[in-house]
């Protein structure tokens, strides 16, 4: 060991010393340092890349299922009688974040048809009651603010052949005294729907359009725009605000008796691979990390046997125990910071060469092996916090040896 003059204690505080000892003697056993960095990365490095590929892997899996908005929708078995107040207090719930009416199946189709074009050119569609916020249309599409104002799925669109600005005529028909009764809409599109918002002919439209031909349907005069507030609708459009309360809302409608149907299952099971995986990874980085301690632990004992003599003259000059103890701990800490910052440096060149090898399998902007910068400062936090459970072996060592130990062996 190679120490630092002695300096006045009233211009060179006491830890500070110590640690700048401590510094210059890991520097000066640069071999030794460097075998206690090295093995530290041996060990952490591994751990980083199998982290990297489980966050990766399940990433892939859950973002398709966070993002699509299928997954977060609440879809009802059968019909029912829904109020206006039921409504209002399923959209004040912290878990929904969308809920609309909908009306009976008899209300739920039309036939469109572009004025301008030919007489044939009429398809079906069936009506998706909309409101502001739909999430199966995003957030790129224009809101529903009148009921002459829809939005075309992408396979009607197609067949028709209208964009965003278009006019429709809509038809709605009924037989009443055995009369063929015929009401025409005129609409205007604001726009076509992303393709996985409807796989068929569809039309999205508000629930006062929809209200007014179920109305008409029902013998009624066709009102446009009529949706009285006392009204009781036959079902519901719902959507959690994420995944995770999709089964809370299920278990609350379950509650009130209604029987729905959700994609729970694929996200419990999405869930379930994630939290094995997750069992696995800290069991083998429990067991990695606990031999690094014992091993290190143990390496730092046979190095202050190795350097009594030096520490004992450090008690002779004056050092405390306290402070002595110090030195072992921040050379604990040195090679945890170092060893961490070999580790994250090969994770990054092994990340770089898994995701250029799996690249034409994932797709675009997609990663098989990923680790966020937090995810980092915890392996730091880890690391520091190992390290320093390994040096208190070392600590305890200093801590119990006599000054004049060291000496004798002069």
């Amino acid at each position: 060991m190679k120490f630092l003059p002695i300096v006045d204690k009233q211009k060179h505080p006491h830890f500070r010393l110590i640690a700048e000892l401590a510094a210059r003697d890991y520097w000066h056993d640069w071999v030794m340092s460097t075998c206690y960095v090295l093995a530290l990365a041996a060990v952490l490095m591994p751990l980083l890349v199998l982290f990297g590929l489980k966050f990766g892997i399940i990433n892939n899996l859950l973002d398709p299922i966070r993002q699509d908005p299928r997954y977060r929708e609440i879809v009802p078995s059968g019909s029912g009688h829904y109020s206006a107040e039921w409504f209002t207090s399923m959209a004040e719930r912290p878990e929904v974040a969308f809920v609309t009416p909908k009306t009976r199946a008899i209300a739920a189709s039309m036939k469109i048809r572009m004025p301008e074009s030919e007489i044939g050119k009429i398809i079906d569609v069936e009506l998706i009651p909309s409101a502001e916020g739909d999430p199966a249309l995003g957030s790129q599409l224009p809101d529903l603010t009148s009921y002459k104002q829809v939005i075309l799925s992408a396979n009607a669109a197609d067949q028709l052949g209208a964009s965003a600005g278009v006019s429709l005529d809509g038809i709605v028909s009924r037989v009443q005294h055995d009369k063929n009764q015929t009401e025409v809409i005129p609409l205007t599109v604001l726009g076509v729907a992303p393709a996985g918002a409807f796989s068929r002919n569809g039309l999205f439209a508000t629930t006062e359009l929809l209200a007014s031909i179920e109305d008409f349907r029902d013998g009624l005069e066709f009102v446009p725009g009529s949706s009285p507030a006392s009204r009781n609708y036959a079902g519901f459009r719902l959507y959690a605000k994420t995944i995770d309360e999709v089964e809370t809302l299920r278990a609350e409608l379950a509650g009130q008796g209604i029987d729905v149907r959700t994609k729970a299952a694929d996200i419990e099971l999405v869930k379930s691979l994630d939290l094995n995986l997750s069992i696995v990874y800290w069991v083998i980085a429990l067991i990695s990390i606990g031999g690094f301690c014992f091993s290190f632990g143990a390496s730092l004992w046979a190095n202050i046997d190795r350097k009594k003599r030096e520490y004992s003259v450090l008690r002779m000059i004056g050092f405390r125990t306290q402070g002595i103890m110090w030195f072992p701990m921040l050379q604990a800490l040195m090679t945890g910071v170092l060893g961490w910052l070999c580790a994250s440096l090969a994770y990054f060149l092994v990340q770089g060469g898994l995701n250029v090898m799996f690249m034409d399998n994932l797709g675009a902007g997609k990663s098989v092996c990923r680790l966020l910068p937090g995810h980092l400062v915890l392996a730091l936090f880890l690391t520091l916090l190992a390290a320093t459970i390994a040096a208190v072996l070392g600590g305890a060592r200093v801590a119990r040896m006599e000054p004049s130990s060291g000496l004798r062996s002069l």
